[in-house]
């Protein structure tokens, strides 16, 4: 099928919702990945009224043009590995400025991603390591001021405490333009003991 016209959703920005048969979400894919789904009858089932519809070549018997509906939420046939069940989030640094939301934990203010550094809370030098629990987004004055130091050896308190985002708030965090029903299964997936916003 050869990607056609598009009715309502803007197909540059909408993604599906990909879970397993078994409602484990999986992760977000690309409409091109959701048509294959369809046209592959690989799909057990979906949520939510159609997102997009994409239009695809004429039928020579027939004369009509063919035309497939997708839903912002597919499960798919077939098992997913066990890691797809909860994997960890890749630490990169959009998905860190992400979960502090473009602020600095040192300064309290809000920068573009530009602006932003990695800061490890104990430092590399130190004995510190690259991960979730140790990093924090900061702009590059209050990463300079820090240096080599610890918050409390910089006398820099943090104002939150770095933590690693459940795969849910990581695809929350990932997506800008997720649709209502995406994000109502999304928020009933949240763990409960999540820190607020």
């Amino acid at each position: 099928m050869s990607p056609g016209a598009v009715i309502a959703n803007d197909i540059h920005t909408t993604r599906v919702l990909s879970l397993d048969a078994h409602g484990r979400i999986l992760d977000w894919i690309s409409w091109q990945d959701a048509v294959c789904l369809y046209v592959r009858d690989a799909v057990a089932w979906t949520l939510g009224d159609p997102c997009l519809a994409i239009r695809g070549g004429i039928h020579r018997a027939s004369g009509e043009r063919s035309m497939i509906r997708l839903h912002p939420i597919v499960a798919s046939r077939g098992h997913a590995s066990a890691s797809a069940y909860n994997p960890a989030p890749a630490l990169t640094n959009a998905s860190l400025f992400a979960r502090d939301r473009n602020l600095c934990m040192y300064c309290g203010e809000q920068f573009h991603r530009c602006e932003l550094t990695r800061d490890h809370v104990v430092p590399l030098s130190q004995g510190g390591r690259d991960h979730w629990e140790n990093v924090v987004c900061a702009c590059l004055h209050c990463n300079v001021r820090k240096g080599g130091r610890t918050p409390q050896q910089a006398q820099m308190p943090l104002l939150a405490v770095p933590y690693r985002p459940s795969w849910v708030e990581h695809l929350i965090l990932s997506n800008r333009n997720i649709l209502a029903d995406q994000m109502e299964f999304l928020r009933n997936h949240l763990p409960k003991n999540r820190r607020s916003a």
